[in-house]
């Protein structure tokens, strides 16, 4: 019973619930035009997806115009037309030569006659693969020149190899008239160099005579190499040497095209550890010449790009050549200076007195302890002892003009207790008359710290350019030339970074120590005011040091170590008492003045002030 009721619900639910006839046509209708919209959506996208093939064909077949043409007789009348004296080397084959000695392998390509691809065997990427400076996608290279009104740029033209041996290659340019365009690559033994030609011959019959130089085209994405982007990026910029000048160098973040006001020896596209120039035998022209370094901040796939337009003069006789050179390789010191072109300018070693601290006493110290074959970690120590030894007696001078502040301290805070109501002039008047009576130069510390500001300066130059340091390892440092990370964070704290620089931490940590130690010296209001500036430096410097050079914390480090080591054995050495028994007699002789203090007194009564009152 409850079975046959359930389904005479269902039945009569089911008839109840269905649509009518008006209903049904209805939905039909709105069917059928839900059916013709779709319809009409569909041949409309057809259409549009014709039209963009057909515009992208026609694209295709104006920039391919050859691919398009199938009769071989319009082919050729074509290429004839575009290309003229050069139609014959318009197709051919990819071909590669490589040449290669012990330092350099260089692959070139025939269509263009171009380097592609310039490996350094002795080094490796910070990922362990093979450096390579350029290649074949990253890099463009041409002569460009017209002929009538055809501009002819090599880069599309296949060469043929005349001449091939293990360190050297030919490559030969063939015109219709039997004219000849030569590019001729060769490598020395054991060397970075790479000469390379251009020569010609019948050209002055092809190129119109009222032009006089030739473009060379040079492009280069700078490819990131190293640990760290940010560091490569600082370092990495485009240099240029004009006759008799020092090499100047883009500024890095500006993307300017600068335009060679004089004749240049040669343009190098410089990395942070490694280097691709272009030198030139006789100098590039200056007319047309212009360079360009291309940033941009979001492409984290390569450094940056370098691009340079380098014009060659043409005299416009049968025969022609224009001798260059082309240099790959490290920014080592005395392999750069070892060419004689002042390419080893573009390692930033300094200004001033702080390149003349790093060329002519720390690199020869560095080189020096280099030839025992000994760990970079325990060279950097052997270099911070010596140097420490070298101003050992301007530290101890240092170190005894603090201790007799130190002792004269309970004299200034009874002095200032004494004057606590006289204003500040007079407090520091007063001061100054009891460092005098004790014999005390309160700036006694400053010559010291004058000899060793420039070589605090010049290491702080050194070790992040230091090319040596690259890749070698010491401790938890597995690369004394970027910053050692023992931990990695998972986000980025602003001007601090991603990761925790151990080194970095030991440097702070002892410079917070050693500034501890020298402001417990120190008695003037003016100090005791300052105390905060010079606890925030270290902290500041923890930001700062925290993605540099670990070989730079290390030494730092090293040499706030021995400081400390230095103190304590002068501390040993000077006996307080028989020092404060020294002031105290000195305080009783009479008071002798410098011709300098004089003069000063002598100013400063005829400007109505009276200094010993």
């Amino acid at each position: 019973m409850g079975f046959v009721l359930i389904a005479m619900i269902l039945v009569g639910y089911s008839i109840w619930m269905s649509p009518s006839e008006e209903e049904l046509a209805q939905v039909k209708k709105q069917q059928d035009s839900i059916a013709l919209v779709n319809s009409a959506r569909i041949k409309e996208s057809e259409i549009k997806l014709k039209d963009t093939l057909a515009n992208q064909r026609s694209e295709y077949e104006a920039i391919n115009p050859l691919d398009t043409v199938s009769n071989d007789s319009l082919k050729n009348q074509l290429i004839l037309s575009q290309h003229g004296e050069f139609s014959s080397a318009v197709e051919g084959t990819n071909e590669y030569s490589i040449i290669e000695n012990s330092k350099l392998k260089l692959k070139i390509l025939n269509k263009g006659a171009r380097i592609v691809e310039a490996e350094l065997k002795d080094y490796k990427t910070y990922d362990s693969l093979p450096l390579i400076l350029l290649t074949e996608k990253t890099s463009k290279f041409s002569l460009n020149f017209f002929v009538g009104n055809k501009a002819i740029n090599t880069s599309n033209y296949y060469f043929t190899v005349v001449e091939k041996q293990n360190d050297n290659v030919s490559f030969q340019l063939k015109t219709l008239s039997g004219k000849t365009l030569n590019f001729n690559y060769s490598l020395k033994p054991d060397d970075f160099m790479v000469d390379f030609s251009i020569s010609s011959n019948g050209f002055d019959q092809l190129i119109p005579s009222n032009v006089h130089d030739l473009s060379l085209n040079w492009y280069v994405d700078l490819q990131k190499v190293e640990k760290s982007l940010d560091n490569e990026r600082n370092a990495s910029t485009i240099f240029y040497k004009y006759p008799e000048e020092e090499a100047s160098s883009l500024d890095f973040k500006s993307s300017e095209k600068l335009n060679l006001e004089y004749k240049t020896e040669w343009v190098a596209f410089k990395h942070q550890f490694f280097t691709s120039a272009i030198i030139a035998n006789t100098n590039f022209e200056k007319s047309g010449s212009d360079i360009e370094f291309i940033y941009d901040e979001n492409d984290k796939s390569k450094i940056a790009s370098a691009n340079a337009n380098l014009s060659i003069p043409f005299d416009h006789k049968s025969k022609e050549e224009f001798g260059m050179k082309f240099y790959f390789g490290p920014n080592l010191f005395p392999v750069l200076k070892s060419y004689d072109l002042g390419l080893e300018k573009m390692i930033p070693l300094g200004w001033g007195i702080f390149g003349w601290v790093n060329r002519y006493a720390v690199i020869n110290v560095f080189n020096w302890l280099d030839n025992f074959n000994l760990n970079y970690g325990i060279i950097i120590l052997l270099l911070t002892i010596l140097l420490k030894l070298v101003l050992l007696p301007f530290t101890y001078k240092s170190y005894l003009s603090s201790a007799k502040m130190k002792l004269l301290k309970p004299d200034i805070e009874a002095l200032n207790k004494r004057m606590e109501k006289e204003d500040a002039l007079k407090k520091q008047q007063a001061v100054m008359e009891l460092y005098k009576r004790a014999g005390v130069s309160p700036f006694g510390g400053c010559l010291p710290m004058l000899f060793q500001f420039p070589i605090l300066i010049a290491m702080f130059n050194f070790f992040p350019a230091s090319f040596e340091l690259r890749q070698q390892s010491f401790l938890w440092a597995t690369d004394l030339s970027t910053y050692d990370s023992i931990f990695d964070l998972p986000f980025n704290i602003p001007f601090y970074g991603d990761h925790v620089s151990l080194f970095t931490l030991l440097m702070t940590v002892s410079t917070i120590i050693y500034t501890r130690q020298n402001l417990q010296n120190q008695t003037s209001p003016e100090m005791e005011q300052m105390k905060w500036i010079w606890y925030l430096m270290p902290i500041i410097f923890l930001g700062v040091f925290n993605n540099y050079s670990s070989g730079l914390s290390y030494y730092y480090f090293l040499a706030n170590m021995i400081t400390f080591g230095q103190q304590f054995l002068f501390k040993q050495f000077v006996d307080d008492k028989k020092l404060h028994l020294q002031l105290e007699e000195n305080k009783k002789k009479p008071v002798k003045k410098s011709a300098f203090q004089q003069r000063l007194e002598d100013a400063a009564k005829k400007r109505g002030f009276n200094p010993n009152k």
